[in-house]
């Protein structure tokens, strides 16, 4: 099967966040047993060595240069074809550079972003991706029936996708959670950045979910909770459900997986009184619970345990982030090579999402290297972790005092961080390797 696979987030190397890792392994799997062609863009940090090794891994690999960064020169060699942007490919900068923080140009770049949201219905992060050639060159393809199947490695790749390719061959859209339900979501907990924007936008992104789902033979979504959304959103109450004038394709759950060479299990267990969390740390649901810890789980468990240090690990720390560095007993540390190194070091590792839908892979990886696991219900989501007294495989916890006495159980119990951290190791040896996730999307793109 030729199976054209696009995604606008380069997926190499699968070590910068959720999208890459998720793109890269379903998409290495794939190329083992089908013929993948891969169209991506380039952001200014993909090296030449990076592209050469991804095309490794795919058939045919075309790269287009970020529409908001200068063209490169094309390479091509060894099937490689790097394609520039022409200039009606290019999209206008933000707005919102110029001047003092709140002036003029801010508001006139925030009403120009608004106002083209609702004339164009699609969010200005999915505009401010798109690329003209790319589009030309999947056009093509699909055009001259190079492909069988098409897969988009994130909602934001919809975008390519034409609504009548639907009739003509399979299309899949790979959208990791709702971006309508997390907007509502956000604001229904008080952790929107800005509020204002996200009432606004709330309804907009509703019809530009609707609008992109129905050009889609299938979505995929990473857990049942997403799916839930998303039917919420597709198919209403039939009290107030009209005639359905759009087309709602199938809705599948497949998960997210982690590489086990990459998180090998734990030889030891450190002991001692040191917590970890790891994430994207310019990534907002990231900030916020790194800020949850810091600032308020910390102190009170400092006071039981005044030797209790947190490590932060993450690739880009924003100010805000960095600052908790300043705090005693946290160190932030940033991007590190080998993530699994820190979780063994670690002897529980925290993970108090409050926002963001979508199963995470710092859980999954956590509980693949044997460190145990302390997290939300947001932290836990799709995860079957709580099997009776038996077959714990972390500790929820969502309020303050919850965390406190949930981490200090398991700095006080080395049987039970023994329990917890081999029965989180066996369930994703037996759920959520890769292999098994790929062998789950294979079979849905050969439906």
């Amino acid at each position: 099967m030729k199976i054209l696979m696009l995604s606008s987030t380069f997926p190499y190397p699968p070590s910068r966040g959720g999208t890459q890792v998720r793109t890269f392994n379903l998409l290495q799997y794939l190329s083992q047993r089908h013929e993948v062609i891969l169209g991506t863009v380039r952001s200014p940090d993909v090296t030449n060595a990076q592209i050469d090794a991804l095309r490794q891994q795919v058939a045919e690999l075309a790269v287009f240069p970020h529409p908001q960064t200068p063209p490169q020169p094309p390479l091509a060699k060894g099937g490689l074809r790097l394609q520039q942007e022409t200039e009606e490919g290019f999209l206008p900068p933000p707005l919102n550079k110029g001047g003092t923080e709140g002036g003029f140009s801010e508001i006139i770049g925030k009403f120009h972003r608004f106002s083209r949201f609702l004339l164009s219905g699609t969010p200005p992060n999915v505009l401010s991706s798109y690329s003209q050639a790319m589009q030309n060159w999947a056009d093509e393809l699909v055009t001259a029936g190079k492909c069988d199947t098409v897969t988009c490695e994130h909602s934001v790749n919809e975008i390519y996708v034409r609504p009548e390719w639907r009739q003509k061959l399979l299309t899949v859209a790979n959208i990791h959670s709702s971006v309508w339900g997390t907007c509502r979501e956000m604001l229904a907990t008080g952790t929107s950045e800005k509020p204002l924007r996200d009432r606004l936008n709330l309804p907009l992104l509703a019809r530009y979910e609707k609008r992109y789902c129905a050009k889609f033979s299938r979505i995929v979504a990473t857990t049942s909770t997403d799916r839930e959304q998303l039917l919420e959103l597709l198919l209403p109450p039939v009290r107030v459900r009209g005639k359905q004038d759009f087309f709602v394709p199938p809705i599948d759950v497949i998960p997210n997986g982690v590489d086990l060479t990459q998180f090998p299990y734990r030889s030891i267990d450190p002991g001692g009184h040191t917590l970890i969390f790891a994430g994207a740390m310019n990534n907002l649901p990231n900030i916020d619970a790194a800020r949850f810890l810091s600032l308020q789980i910390m102190p009170p468990l400092q006071q039981r345990y005044p030797d209790a240090t947190l490590i932060l690990v993450g690739a880009s720390p924003v100010p805000e982030v960095i600052a908790l560095g300043e705090l005693p007993g946290i160190q932030v540390v940033g991007r590190v090579q080998r993530v699994a190194e820190y979780l063994h070091q670690a002897a529980v590792c925290v993970v108090p999402m409050r926002i963001g839908f979508g199963i995470k892979n710092k859980t999954l990886e956590a509980m693949a290297a044997g460190t145990p696991v302390v997290a939300s219900d947001r932290g836990l989501e799709g995860l079957a972790v709580d099997g009776g007294p038996q077959l714990r495989r972390a500790l929820r916890a969502n309020k303050v005092q919850e965390y406190v006495e949930a981490i200090a159980s398991l700095f006080e119990n080395q049987q039970l961080r023994q329990e917890i951290s081999v029965n989180a190791r066996s369930l994703v040896d037996s759920q959520y390797t890769w292999d098994i996730i790929g062998r789950q999307y294979d079979r849905l793109l050969q439906f």
